[in-house]
C-alpha cells in the first residue's frame, strides 16, 4: 500500500494566479488527506521573465526542479503545456476544471457597441484570428503579462478591450460567475463583461484545467495526487491536447479545442485558422469518452482533409 509522502513540495510560478491557483490544490489536498505537510515553493520561469507566451515557457523551469527532485509536485495551467511530455515525468492528476471561456473586458461600450477600428488586446494568435472572424474591423494588438497587468492597461487607456480567460478572474476573486455584465473595481468603478460563447470563440486545448505533475516513478505523491483527480475533466483535456498533438500545432496557427463529457459520451469540437482570421476550419466529432485520445487524433485528421494541412504548411 503506497503511503502519502511525509512532506510534499508543490512547485508554482509567482504569480498571483498561479499562487492561487496552487493555493486551491494544496487546500483540495489537505481536505484528502489531513496529516499531510505541503511546502510550496515558487519557482520562477523564463515565460515569466520574459513575459510572452511561448510553448513550455511557463512550465520548462518546473519541470526541471521536478527532474533535480527539488519539488515533487509542479502546478500548471494545462494549456501550457506542451502537447508533447517529458521524459521522466508524468501528469498524475487534473483536478476539476474551471471556466473554459473567454470574456472581453472593455472600458465605455460593450463588445458590439465597440467602435469601429476600437483596439483590442489580445495575448495569443488563437483569440485574435476568432476576433478578427466576429468582427473584422477591429484592430487587434499583442497583450502581455499577467491578469492584474492587462486590466491595468486597459483601464489605462491603453487598449478599449482586452480578452482574458474567464477561470483566471474567477480564480484571482475579480469575477464571481462570467454571466455578469460588468466586472466591479475594488474603488467602485466597473467595466463591461462580455462573456464569449463557444459558437463565438473556442477555447485553447486545456483552458481553465490544471495539471498535476510529478516523477514517473515516485508512486507515493502519484497515489497522493489521484485522490483530487477528475475523470470527466482528464477525459475532455486529453482528447483536446491529442488534436493539438495530432496537427503538431504551436504559437504561430491559431489552433482551438473544446470537449464535453456526458455520461460515457464525449463531444469534441476544433478549429484551426489563419492568423487573420480570413480561413477557418471547424468541425466536430462525438464518441466513446474512454476513446478520447483516438477521438481527438480522428478529428485531427478531418480538419487536415478539410484544408487544415494548408495552413499547418504541412500535408495530410
Amino acid at each position: 500500500m503506497n503511503r502519502a509522502p511525509a512532506v510534499l513540495r508543490v512547485g508554482t510560478r509567482g504569480s498571483a494566479l498561479a499562487q492561487a491557483q496552487t493555493a486551491s490544490v494544496v487546500q483540495i489536498l489537505r481536505e484528502r488527506s489531513a496529516d499531510l505537510r505541503i511546502e510550496t515553493v515558487i519557482i520562477r520561469t523564463s515565460g515569466d521573465r520574459q513575459q510572452r507566451e511561448v510553448v513550455g515557457a511557463f512550465v520548462k523551469e518546473l519541470q526541471e526542479a521536478l527532474l533535480r527532485g527539488e519539488i515533487d509536485v509542479a502546478v500548471h495551467s494545462l494549456k501550457d503545456l506542451p502537447a508533447q511530455g517529458v521524459g521522466g515525468l508524468t501528469v498524475a492528476a487534473v483536478p476539476p476544471r474551471a471556466d473554459a471561456r473567454d470574456v472581453l473586458l472593455s472600458r465605455g461600450e460593450p463588445f458590439a457597441g465597440l467602435p469601429r477600428g476600437a483596439h483590442v488586446g489580445a495575448g495569443s494568435v488563437r483569440r485574435s484570428a476568432q476576433l478578427k472572424r466576429l468582427r473584422a474591423d477591429l484592430q487587434i494588438l499583442p497583450l502581455v503579462g499577467n491578469v492584474d497587468t492587462r486590466i491595468r492597461k486597459l483601464r489605462e487607456g491603453q487598449y478599449d478591450a482586452v480578452v482574458l480567460a474567464a477561470a483566471g478572474l474567477q480564480r484571482l476573486g475579480f469575477l464571481e460567475t462570467p454571466e455578469e455584465s460588468f466586472l466591479m473595481m475594488p474603488e467602485g468603478s466597473h467595466l463591461h463583461l462580455h462573456v464569449f460563447d463557444f459558437a463565438q470563440m473556442l477555447p485553447a486545448p486545456g483552458q481553465g484545467a490544471l495539471a498535476l505533475e510529478c516523477r514517473a516513478d515516485d508512486q507515493q505523491t502519484i497515489a497522493c495526487l489521484q485522490t483530487v483527480d477528475h475523470p470527466e475533466t482528464r477525459l475532455a483535456v486529453t482528447a483536446e491536447r491529442s488534436v493539438l498533438h495530432a496537427l503538431g500545432g504551436g504559437c504561430r496557427v491559431p489552433i482551438a479545442a473544446y470537449a464535453e463529457v456526458q455520461g460515457s459520451h464525449l463531444h469534441l469540437t476544433a478549429l484551426v485558422a489563419m492568423p487573420e482570421g480570413d480561413m477557418v476550419i471547424t468541425d466536430r466529432i462525438d464518441g466513446d469518452a474512454s476513446q478520447a485520445e483516438a477521438l481527438g487524433e480522428q478529428l485531427a485528421h478531418r480538419l487536415r482533409t478539410l484544408g487544415a494541412s494548408h495552413l499547418l504548411g504541412t500535408t495530410s
